[in-house]
């Protein structure tokens, strides 16, 4: 007996039979295993005038899943209608005229057919040419856990390839560069690796290599976590990074650093490591219309070249590496612009082309973003398509983080799909900061493929502290009531910021050099990621979408070696960099703002004190909970003697003060 395996489109297969039946949907097969299959002649043969019988509608293209779905219309004398890939050949559903079915495909272009079987002899349409721009190759996967002092790690999840499949045949196990310390793996470990518990504390990563019967390859990543000398799993899904504690994030516009773009910006690595930041995270350098800042993308694969070339990027994330800094791009998920070639094949072939599924119709754009069109996340090939485009730059240039652009429209539409995107990142770098234009107001985003989101209040893109410094504001309090703000994201996992590629004129250019200082202040001593952009510390001025041209590296104001006392700070002190954060009472409240920042032990507080105002003051504060008088003031080097029973520091114009205790039995409230 034949058994004919038939392979329907997703919307019949959850039809009853009876229904197909009933409807006249005709399922047809190819022949029996052993038989010969019927000659084949092409649509040209016999009379050259006459119609097809068979058709295939549309036109092939791209495509990003191992399976396309087509359709086209036979005429009643085909007895059967079959499908044919170099991939394989499957029966078609019928439907009156109408046919179609999922073929399979071979990575690479694949010439697709539909072939009329009638009285033993097969008649070919014209073909179609899909080309399938996924690699086809086995999945690695490791999965971590721990028992008592032993540190398991396990490639039972690995898949085999989901196009030719082939069992996977080997697996090589291999330590990281970076761990604290050596790892003892043996050769030929198979499946599983067990390893005893490393000598130092901190993350270790080991590396997965599979290959199949075929030779193909994959690699995945594994890590865990040594604390107090006992083996900790991590849990990828809901931490952070650890290095994220205590980094200082750069914002780089590559056209402000010269006209060759990524190369103008490594000419400048060394001073933006002696500025003390540690990451560096690239304005859109994908590919986009010329004058464009570059989020109306045209290609997720690509550069634009007025950004450099791809060694340039290599180059940059190389040096940037060997400074100790990390590279984030942001990148552009939500939409395509109006220039993207899928965009532009769906408007000129409408339901014909592969495409007109790949945009949302519902939510075509936000806003005015007429030129930016929302990619629909219900379709499977726009979902692959992304991954794949996050994927190649971890994999192929080693970029160590994203700032996801729009992150909120996403979620908006198709919520499901930041925790698989995270799950298919972190696979292959563990460590990787994940970071959304979003609000931390909703605490979602960190709990569903975040490590961190924007400084915003509830409204899209509206900076927290976007009313704090006018002219006769009273800053304080309107930066209290930003900070203290219950149910947000944890304050650690806060991207915060005095400017960026979205806030305008410069701070410096709105508010003086004078304020300036204190809102940096005010920014290197909260909790959070803080963000330093192109040029903040010389006081640059400028528009980031407003003609962006090399900058003036002048230092006019003295601000560099401001933020570099601010960042070495931050970066020696476990209270400055941790999350612990008590807003503290002062008077006057229109002038000064107040809070300890909360270390690890007692006696590690810091009482930050900050003076908004263009005059001196005395800044009185609650006496509840002091205890001794003297405090070492790290930020101007100088002792501060303080009355317990009527606490009161004095401030500068512009003043800051970051107070220590001075001796152990010192403590603030």
């Amino acid at each position: 007996m034949t058994i004919a395996v038939l392979r329907l489109p997703r919307a019949l297969r959850l039809l009853p039979l009876a229904v197909l039946l009933a409807t006249g949907t005709v399922l047809s097969a190819g022949p029996a295993p052993g038989q010969e299959p019927p000659a084949t002649v092409s649509p040209s043969a016999g009379d050259p005038t006459a119609a097809p019988p068979v058709v295939l509608r549309g036109a092939g293209g791209d495509a990003w899943t191992f399976e396309k779905a087509v359709e086209g219309t036979a005429r009643s004398a085909c007895e059967s209608v079959l499908l044919r890939s170099p991939a394989g050949t499957v029966p078609a559903w019928r439907l009156g005229e109408r046919f179609g079915g999922e073929v399979p495909l071979a990575e690479g272009a694949n010439p697709v057919t539909a072939v009329c079987v009638a009285g033993g002899v097969e008649t070919a349409s014209a073909p179609q040419t899909w080309t399938l721009r996924l690699a086809d190759r086995p999945r690695a996967w490791v999965r971590t856990g721990v028992a008592g002092s032993v540190i398991r790690l396990d490639a039972g999840r690995s898949e085999p390839s989901p196009g030719r499949a082939a069992p996977i045949v080997e697996w090589r196990w291999a330590a990281r560069p970076g761990n604290p310390a050596p790892l003892a793996i043996p050769d030929g470990a198979g499946p599983a690796l067990e390893l005893p518990t490393p000598a130092a504390d901190g993350e270790y990563q080991v590396g997965l290599s599979v290959t199949d019967a075929l030779g193909r390859t994959d690699e995945a990543v594994g890590t865990f976590r040594v604390a107090g000398g006992r083996p900790v799993e991590v849990d990828l899904m809901r931490e952070r990074p650890s290095w994220t504690e205590g980094a200082v994030v750069y914002g780089v516009v590559p056209s402000l650093f010269g006209p060759r773009g990524l190369p103008d910006v490594t000419a400048r690595l060394d001073e933006i490591a002696e500025l003390g930041a540690s990451v560096l995270w690239l304005a859109p350098v994908n590919s986009a219309p010329p004058g464009d800042f570059g989020y109306a993308v045209t290609d997720h694969f690509s550069l634009r070249p007025e950004a450099g070339t791809e060694e340039d990027l290599r180059t940059l994330v190389r040096e940037a590496h060997a400074r100790g800094m990390r590279v984030i791009m942001d990148f552009v998920p939500n939409h395509a612009a109006d220039g993207h070639p899928y965009w532009l094949d769906a408007q000129a072939r409408g339901p014909d082309s592969p495409y007109a599924g790949y945009f949302d119709r519902q939510q075509p754009y936000y806003f005015t973003w007429q030129n930016l069109r929302n990619l629909d996340y219900d379709q499977p090939e726009v979902r692959r398509y992304m991954l794949e485009a996050f994927t190649r730059w971890v994999r192929e240039f080693d970029i160590d983080g994203f700032r996801v652009d729009v992150a909120w429209g996403v979620r908006e539409r198709a919520p499901e799909f930041w925790p698989e995107w995270r799950a298919a990142l972190k696979r292959i770098k563990p460590d990787l900061l994940l970071l959304a234009e979003a609000s931390a107001r909703d605490p979602h985003y960190v709990g569903n493929g975040f490590d961190a989101a924007y400084d915003w209040t509830a409204e899209l893109g509206q900076w927290a502290w976007h009313d704090a410094f006018g002219a006769g504001v009273p800053t304080p309090r309107k930066l209290r009531a930003a900070l203290d703000v219950p149910g947000a994201t944890p304050v650690g996992q806060v991207m915060r910021f005095i400017n960026n590629n979205d806030t305008g004129p410069r701070f410096v250019t709105r508010h003086g050099p004078g304020r300036t200082r204190v809102a940096a202040a005010l920014l290197m001593t909260l909790p959070g990621l803080p963000l330093v952009y192109t040029g903040d510390e010389v006081g640059a001025e400028y528009e980031p979408y407003k003609g962006p041209r090399p900058l003036n590296w002048v230092d006019r104001h003295g601000l560099r070696a401001h933020y570099r006392r601010l960042i070495a700070l931050r970066a020696s002190d476990p209270a400055l960099r941790g999350p612990g954060l008590r807003l503290a009472e002062a008077s006057p409240d229109d002038r000064v703002l107040a809070y300890w920042r909360l270390g690890p032990a007692p006696g590690q507080e810091r009482l930050v004190l900050l003076n908004f105002g263009d005059r001196p003051v005395r800044a009185r504060l609650a006496a509840d909970g002091w205890r001794g008088t003297g405090f070492r003031d790290l930020m101007n080097e100088g002792v501060v003697v303080v009355d317990p029973a009527a606490p009161a520091v004095d401030l500068p114009a512009f003043g800051i003060r970051i107070l220590a205790p001075d001796a152990a039995d010192q403590e603030g409230p």
